[in-house]
């Protein structure tokens, strides 16, 4: 998502009073922001979202109850929010198999080839499965892709496989290869909810929306589920706003339009843009997504009704590119560094798996685009030096939950963190960082691993970096 207006920054030490966490302050002069903090012994242990960290009594200064939570709100792209499914009955129970597959937190890889090694289809195929459905959970999506493709050689109509390898599809950018893997598991279970609501997940990201409402109501038809009935919502108001759109296409896009709205030479600049924007970020951050990504223009008040994005919003991808684009009829510089913006999230989402934090989502698109800081800077150097400004683990929840202001400031504590990744480590390294995030890192365990530094060190860093760079 895009920032579509331009806020000073006003207020920004009182702007942060919603729910508040602990913080942990060293005698080094750091601190840290956590979730819940306990004593044990000579140590103090905390929570950070899913991760427990532990540091020792005597490099504590003092701790105070207050700070910006830890984690809020959901990923960025609505790719990444598949529907969590039940594994039904129709797989092998062999004693307790996942006790036996999953040892110690990982994959017992010697257990799995014992399991295999009996010959019996439908056990190896289960056994690979909950191999595969750990490694999705925890975000290791390579693993789990091998997993999967493995459990369906054993046992290729089993539904419950089908539709976790579709969903593992859908979140990797593949709708149209899912497809064919959620249609079979429809045939094959043709009584499951979860496989209705993993075919019109499929439909819909592979721009077949008609159908994906009707997918959508036959699951709800079979279970209610609120989650389904919010998918099944928005495709309806999409089928309302765009029942009169025309569409177009280029090499790796497919652009809808109303049909008044833009005119050809309009449209042609527009999908130029984006095919140069593509071969950039190619180039720039590597693998691209593998579906056509389709990209819908909309009157201010259409894209508002459609995507319910904050007012703030000047464009957003939640799979798909929805741009407002009222009171235009040629390109400018402001809607070409929204497109490019946009696009930015597709490749930063299918490099990271989907699960690249916001921070990290927004701080990459903007500095592609390209966003550099200016006034900004010094703004931000005065934050850090006060200690006022929101630390990271913050905004690894959605900035969908902020005000205008509040937006400002996260968007540009984004770019400043991927602006000094960049100049620190270079671009190679934030391709680092997303490739260890689509392995199954927590964000803070990425960044351990390419730039050395945990969360505290690297806002420590990066307060030193805006002082230099920006500071009086």
């Amino acid at each position: 998502m895009r920032l579509r207006v331009t806020i000073l920054f006003i207020a920004v030490a009182s702007a942060f009073t919603g729910a508040w966490a602990d913080t942990i302050h060293l005698k080094n002069g750091r601190t840290i922001l956590a979730d819940h903090i306990r004593e044990n012994g000579n140590r103090y242990e905390y929570d950070i979202g899913d991760d427990s960290y532990a540091i020792q009594k005597s490099s504590v200064d003092h701790i105070d109850a207050g700070g910006m939570p830890a984690r809020s709100g959901s990923a960025a792209l609505k790719a990444a929010d598949l529907p969590t499914f039940t594994p039904a009955d129709s797989l092998a129970n062999e004693g307790d198999l996942v006790a036996r597959i999953i040892k110690e937190g990982k994959v017992n890889a010697d257990v799995l080839a014992s399991l295999e090694g009996k010959g019996n289809a439908e056990l190896s195929a289960t056994a690979d499965f909950i191999a595969g459905k750990f490694e999705f959970e925890h975000g290791n999506i390579a693993q789990s892709r091998q997993y999967f493709e493995s459990a369906l050689r054993f046992q290729p109509d089993n539904s419950t496989i089908l539709v976790y390898y579709a969903a593992l599809l859908v979140r990797t950018g593949n709708a149209a290869q899912a497809l064919p893997y959620a249609e079979r598991a429809v045939r094959t279970a043709p009584s499951s909810p979860d496989a209705y609501t993993m075919l019109g997940y499929a439909q819909f990201a592979s721009d077949h929306t008609k159908e994906a409402v009707a997918s959508w109501k036959r699951s709800l038809e079979l279970r209610p589920d609120a989650t389904v009935q919010q998918f099944l919502a928005k495709a309806q108001r999409e089928q309302t706003v765009e029942s009169d759109f025309s569409q177009g296409e280029s090499s790796h896009f497919v652009l809808h339009y109303e049909g008044k709205q833009t005119s050809d030479a309009f449209r042609g600049q527009i999908l130029a843009a984006l095919e140069s924007d593509y071969d950039d970020l190619v180039r720039d951050l590597g693998t691209p997504p593998r579906d056509n990504i389709v990209v819908t223009l909309y009157t201010e008040q259409a894209f508002f009704d459609v995507t319910r994005a904050p007012s703030w919003a000047g464009g957003i991808n939640d799979g798909k590119l929805r741009i407002p684009i009222s009171g235009l009829s040629s390109m400018t510089s402001e809607l070409a560094h929204v497109l490019k913006h946009e696009l930015a999230h597709s490749f930063i989402a299918k490099l990271s798996g989907g699960r690249c934090p916001p921070w990290l989502h927004e701080g990459i698109a903007q500095f592609v685009e390209p966003r550099r800081l200016s006034s900004e800077g010094h703004q931000l150097s005065l934050l850090f030096k006060a200690q006022r400004n929101i630390p990271l683990n913050a905004l690894e929840g959605s900035f969908n939950r902020f005000s205008g202001s509040e937006a400002y400031v996260a968007y540009a504590e984004s770019l400043a963190a991927v602006t000094y990744i960049n100049d620190s480590y270079g671009m190679s390294d934030i391709q680092r960082i997303l490739e260890r995030i689509s392995q199954g890192n927590s964000t803070e365990a990425a960044l351990r691993a390419t730039i050395h530094s945990d969360y505290g060190q690297f806002e420590t860093d990066l307060a030193r970096y805006l002082a230099d760079r920006y500071g009086e």
